[in-house]
């Protein structure tokens, strides 16, 4: 019988206490206790010897043989992937708190809170549950899945998968073709179709197996085709059809089903866009020890979906025929037509291309576009290089550094001050697995079966040197998702949508330019990073595509 993960409580003089505090965990973790840093430490090396998790490391904030701090800092390098939380006794609460607080900024730790004074204290325990979930949700194999996928190790199509089974927040398990997992899912694929199987396999929630040759076909049988909205009834022109589901398309769902729009939304990958595949992000309001990206897009989906949205996810919109003299606009997809009174676009941006031919070749095994969430795991003890300057790629290297041995952050500029937040590059800075690499580009890249190392050119000088690396995480730039628009919506020269006063003078009305989040056609709307001069935010593309509805609401008006 597998062993549980453990939690180690460390305290001196109130390790029974914490103990009996986290009793209610006991069903599902291992409970150990010590009463100094270093005991606590020689704890987790001899558990992680005997191949035993740790999920989760508690410790009061006064320590009698080393500071928390550095306590902390030990426990990391033995158990990088443990979440670490601070829990100060009330007595000591408000003087420790402003020597310990700074440690957050820094990420030596994920939570400061003040010790339970009493049973039943769930606003100590959703914390500690919020730790729990997030370290399950990456590190830990799932208990139970939603989705099996077989395939031969390295396939890229089994990747993407498996990705996107992550990002839908949907647990999912990958076993070879000749286990016997494998086998049971190739037999049922035999009997139900009379044929051999052609891999990879993938047998979801919705019961069956399927062959697919994109994630698109995965994402159909889970979560149906456009055509399939009401076609023989009064109801199948929809007042908002909203392009994308990043953080701005989900918040217009939020507020257009709830203002009594019949609101439907179409996602051409998983629910969250790019902010979807963050690992944790630190600074969106209202999260105060940060949320995934995962987590933020599947609760705005179910909120959207409590008020009325209909989504459908894995369709691209491939076209748009503007409605002309009060008829509804039609977007085309391969799923079927859509007709909608009023459209919001909010299909964000996608990473740009490395444009090495060897490194593309190689996508799928060891290469990935985007954080890939699902292949962290993989990355463990390999050297790991995160090519992007933006916040995403600073998540992403956070979060690779608890399974990777090295983590290399490339970046073309000087450093990272003018794109990354300040509290990221502060977390970075002193983590000690991760550095970064200025005035740097990848050139070159190979292996036999998958990525094995990469070639890296100083721009300055032109000099190279080639580096092991077990995985590349390209998180480039950013390129509008807008060629699919008809020529009526103007865009700038990069191809982002004008809007509100940035549109030509010669589309504004009798001098009065469209407002602030409308395009040249009436009716339709852009709002979020495919936005012509939007910040390139969570939070604003979420405030833009709330603010869009009451625009919507006028024009139907």
């Amino acid at each position: 019988m597998p062993q549980h993960p453990a939690i180690i409580l460390v305290s001196e003089n109130r390790a029974d206490f914490l103990r009996d505090e986290f009793g209610r965990y006991a069903r599902d973790y291992e409970l150990f206790t010590a009463t100094t840093a270093a005991e606590a430490e020689a704890l987790a090396r001899r558990l992680v010897d005997e191949q035993q998790q740790v999920a989760l490391f508690v410790t009061e904030a006064r320590l009698p043989d080393a500071p928390v701090l550095a306590a902390l800092h030990g426990l990391r390098e033995v158990v990088p992937t443990a979440r670490r939380m601070v829990a100060a006794h009330w007595e000591d609460f408000l003087e420790d708190a402003e020597a310990l607080r700074p440690g957050l900024v820094t990420g030596k730790y994920d939570a400061f809170l003040l010790m339970p004074r009493g049973q039943r204290d769930e606003e100590f325990h959703t914390a500690v549950c919020e730790l729990l979930s997030d370290w399950g949700s990456t590190v830990a194999a799932p208990e139970v899945t939603t989705a099996e996928v077989v395939a031969e190790p390295g396939d890229a199509l089994a990747v993407a998968v498996r990705e996107f089974f992550s990002r839908m927040g949907m647990p999912s398990a990958t076993h070879a073709p000749d286990s016997p997992a494998g086998q049971a899912v190739a037999a049922e694929w035999r009997s139900t179709t009379g044929t051999e199987p052609t891999y990879p396999l993938v047998r979801s929630i919705r019961g069956g197996v399927i062959a697919p040759t994109s994630v698109r076909d995965v994402a159909a049988v889970i979560y149906g085709r456009p055509d399939s909205i009401d076609p023989e009834g009064a109801n199948t022109i929809v007042d908002l059809c909203i392009v994308g589901a990043g953080p701005a398309g989900l918040a217009a769902a939020v507020y257009g089903a709830s203002e009594g729009l019949t609101t439907v939304a179409v996602e051409a990958e998983a629910v969250g866009g790019q902010a979807g595949t963050s690992s944790m992000i630190r600074n969106y309001l209202g999260f105060p020890r940060g949320v995934s990206g995962m987590r933020l897009a599947q609760r705005a989906r179910n909120q959207a979906i409590r008020f009325g949205t209909r989504f459908f996810t894995g369709w691209e919109v491939e076209g748009l025929t503007p409605g002309a003299d009060g008829a509804p606009h039609v977007l085309h997809t391969e799923g079927g037509d859509l007709h909608a009174k009023a459209v919001v676009l909010a299909t964000g941006v996608t990473y740009r291309k490395l444009g090495v031919e060897q490194i593309e070749e190689l996508t799928g095994r060891g290469v990935h576009y985007g954080s890939a969430m699902s292949v962290a795991r993989e990355m463990e003890g390999v050297d790991v290089v995160v090519v992007g300057g933006g916040n995403s790629a600073g998540q992403a290297a956070l979060h690779l550094a608890r399974f990777a041995r090295t983590v290399t952050i490339v970046v073309r500029r000087e450093g990272l001050e003018s794109t990354m937040s300040s509290y990221l590059i502060k977390e970075i800075s002193f983590h000690h697995r991760i550095s970064v690499r200025p005035f740097t580009e990848v050139v070159d890249g190979g292996g036999a079966a998958r990525l094995e190392w990469l070639t890296l050119c100083d721009r300055r000088d032109g000099s190279q040197d080639t580096v092991p690396a077990g995985g590349l995480f390209l998180l480039l730039g950013a390129e509008p998702h807008s060629g699919w628009l008809p020529d009526a919506i103007a865009r700038d020269e990069r191809g982002f949508i004008l809007t509100g006063r940035d549109v030509p003078t010669e589309s504004w009305s009798d001098g009065v330019p469209p407002d602030s989040l409308a395009t040249t056609v009436p009716g339709i709307f852009a709002v979020g990073d495919i936005r012509s001069g939007s910040m390139k935010r969570v939070a604003a593309a979420s405030g833009e595509g709330s603010s869009v509805v009451p625009l919507v609401h006028a024009y139907l008006a």
